[in-house]
């Protein structure tokens, strides 16, 4: 039983999920300090509410990652065999269940939280079950896709806190969108070679390298440029600012060893670390 659990999880990429899941927590609490919204009730049901917003994001993002390997399971017996749905060690009719049980459980989770998670939530399932069956093989779509999903994790924390909460967090949704959609796209200019013999039409494939190039950089740019809105709109304080420095700095680095180098792994990884240190800013700039 143990085992089965263990294989369950690691189906569901659950580092990735729970990921996702704590961005959605750390959402909450950076909106309930910008708006001075004291967290109601008492310690036990604050937490159970967190934990509610946690599990529904690690639920229908472990979902979306086994939709994802059941569309995939032709190509992951060549490449990835070891993976529990190629291996053998869950079956597909089973893989179905699992999928459908996690996304109906925090499509549920989401609607009790309040109308505004609901909704939320209702369209993230809905990208989540089209990545998987068609936007994925889409160029650029996916790419934005991914983008999309990776920023929206901090709107369905702020959604705890109805609309005001998502308006207060779209700085911060923008900044993970276009970092990710930027990464998105070098991974995809790494990955030409593999993605050929796949028979995956990606934007590089398409258009060629030179026009990925640029268009990863645009986005980059554009997340250096509206980093400053928090502070602009008197959400954050001036130490956000400070704060930023580095992640506007990891940023022009991604972008100068995607341009000047053509150094698509570091790229990648220093598109990843300029949001991550967003969100450190975000925090830093609450004081």
């Amino acid at each position: 039983m143990i085992q089965k659990i263990l294989t369950y999880l690691e189906f569901m990429r659950y580092k990735n999920a729970a990921m996702a899941g704590v961005s959605s927590v750390i959402a909450v609490f950076i909106v309930s300090s910008i708006l001075d919204y004291p967290m109601e009730g008492d310690l036990l049901y604050n937490i159970s509410h967190l934990f509610y917003i946690f599990l529904m994001v690690f639920l229908a993002t472990g979902a979306g990652n086994m939709l994802n390997d059941y569309y995939d399971i032709d190509i992951d017996r060549v490449n990835k065999p070891h993976r529990p749905l190629p291996s053998g060690r869950i079956g597909l009719k089973e893989a179905v269940y699992l999928t459908i049980i996690c996304f109906s459980i925090a499509l549920l989770i989401a609607f009790l939280i309040n109308p505004v998670s609901g909704i939320i939530g209702f369209i993230n399932v809905f990208i989540l079950i089209w990545y998987a069956k068609t936007l994925k093989r889409t160029v650029l779509l996916g790419n934005l896709s991914i983008a999309y999903l990776t920023g929206s994790t901090f709107l369905f924390g702020a959604s705890f806190f109805g609309t005001d909460g998502v308006i207060v967090m779209i700085p911060l949704f923008l900044l993970a969108f276009l970092a990710t959609a930027a990464r998105e796209i070098v991974k995809d200019i790494e990955d030409i070679k593999g993605d050929s013999e796949d028979g995956a039409v990606t934007f590089p494939i398409k258009y060629g390298e030179k026009p990925a190039i640029g268009l990863a950089a645009l986005f980059g740019f554009l997340a250096v440029l509206l980093s400053p809105l928090p502070y602009l709109m008197n959400i954050l304080t001036v130490h956000y600012l400070y704060a930023l420095v580095f992640g506007a700095l990891c940023f022009f680095i991604a972008i100068y060893a995607l341009v000047a180098n053509k150094d698509y792994a570091k790229s990648s990884k220093y598109f990843k670390l300029a949001m991550f240190l967003a969100l450190a800013a975000f925090i830093v700039g609450l004081f």
